[in-house]
């Protein structure tokens, strides 16, 4: 590594989204991820004392995803046209692993777009959906 390299990582360790209701987010990835919620509450860094945030981890591969209660959330969804996160888009392999999703969230009820092909500027596939806070998931498949 040099001065003008940036330092390299191995991968993503966690998403985290702020939400209006912990509880029924937190129902709704269990459900959706079949994730395991971590004991005890953890800071919102810088605004510790407006919140605080719990912690799911999915138990095959181990990502995190935090949800963070703010005090100050006026109870208003999530919008994509305001400045901050768009989206998370999770990896499958193949085609497979996109209908098994699609399976998956059709037998919890959740719409979702189906699996959807794209040619330009790459070759992917993808499905997507959205949380109770219209968070917007994406299950990709790349080369698909």
């Amino acid at each position: 590594m040099t001065e003008t390299t940036a330092p390299s990582f191995i991968g993503v360790d966690h998403f985290a989204f702020t939400v209006r209701d912990i509880e029924a987010s937190v129902a709704w990835y269990q459900k959706v991820f079949q994730a395991n919620v971590v004991d005890g509450k953890l800071p919102h860094y810088g605004r510790e004392w407006t919140g605080y945030a719990l912690l799911l981890v999915e138990p095959r591969t181990g990502l995190a995803i935090g949800l963070h209660h703010n005090e100050a959330n006026q109870g208003e969804e999530m919008n994509e046209i305001r400045t901050g996160l768009d989206h998370i888009a999770l990896k499958v392999e193949g085609r497979e692993g996109l209908e098994a999703w699609a399976s998956w969230l059709d037998s919890l009820g959740i719409a979702h777009s189906g699996i959807q092909s794209v040619k330009e500027p790459f070759v992917y596939s993808v499905i997507i959906f959205r949380d109770i806070d219209n968070n917007q998931l994406e299950i990709m498949a790349p080369g698909v």
